[in-house]
Formats: C-alpha cells, structure tokens, sequence
C-alpha cells in the first residue's frame, strides 16, 4: 500500500499514479510517465505533466520544459542509490523549478528530512514502519547541517559554522 506524505499530513485524493505496464492512469488521475515518453509529450505541446526521474536520467533536459511540468517524481530504487538526492537538488537550486518534487520507491524514515532539505515536498510511502512513524508525527530530526541546501533551516545557528562554542 503507498500512501502520500507532505508536511503538513498524509493526501488522501492524490490523483497521480507512475504509469508502468501494468499500471495506467485511470480517467479522474493524472500520469507520471518516463522522461523518454514525457520529453515526446511534451514536443507535442502537452502541459500540466508528470515526469518520472529515474537514477540515471539527466534531469538538465527537463530545463526546457520546466513551465509545462506539474509534479517531478524522482526514483529512489534502492536506500544506498542516493542520485534523486542530487536530481532534486538540481532541479531547485539550479533549474529554478517551483513545482512539486516526489521522492518515489524506497523512501525510508530516516532519509525523509534528509530529502525535504533537498526541495523534495511530497512522498509515496510504501514501508509500513515510516508510514506508522509519520502518522505518529514522528519525524526524526537533524540537529547540525553542515551546508545549506534547497531548503535551508529555519535555526540559522543549527550550520555547523555558525555555532558557538
């Protein structure tokens, strides 16, 4: 079962589903597609799309299409393969992208602020104990950073040189 987390609680009339070959999008839901399928969409002028960003994709060609794009799901297929990390971090910091990131595969407890500093805002939760924890409201926290990013915290103290000793 997946369920869609953002910070402010879990969705319950989410209306987008990544398309496979098994899984289409249904008449009142929005599609995620591959970005080889998303980038021929979008050549044909579609807009209000999703794109699936998986590992090895180069997220620097969604650039062109930023303003047609609604939600960006980037692919964290396994807990080690930390490239959607990068892949979201690019898309807000240097693309400029103002839409929703949704980190999508094996998203774990633990990574889950790790991936809201990096501008990811949305979440398909699939793992039974972080869906347990986030309905608890227990989201682990990160005391020091050590450098800013997509969305730097609020405790400006909190960077590891800017504390006082």
């Amino acid at each position: 079962m997946t369920k869609i987390w953002k910070e402010s609680g879990f969705v319950n009339d989410d209306p987008w589903v990544v398309e496979s070959e098994e899984t289409k999008a249904g008449s009142n839901e929005k599609a995620i597609v591959g970005l080889d399928l998303f980038l021929e969409q979008a050549a044909a002028g579609g807009s209000g799309l999703g794109v699936l960003i998986s590992p090895a994709d180069d997220v620097a060609s969604l650039a062109p299409h930023l303003d047609r794009i609604s939600l960006v799901a980037v692919a964290f297929p396994a807990f080690n393969d930390g490239r959607a990390f990068s892949h979201a971090s690019l898309l807000r910091t240097r693309l400029g992208f103002e839409g929703e990131i949704r980190a999508v595969g094996d998203v774990l407890i633990d990574q889950i602020p790790l991936m809201l500093r990096c501008g990811i805002d949305s979440f398909a939760v699939t793992n039974a104990t972080a869906i347990k924890r986030l309905g608890e409201g227990r989201l682990p926290g990160i005391e020091n950073h050590y450098q800013p990013t997509a969305k730097p915290s609020a405790n400006t103290s909190s960077y590891s040189w800017r504390r006082v000793s």
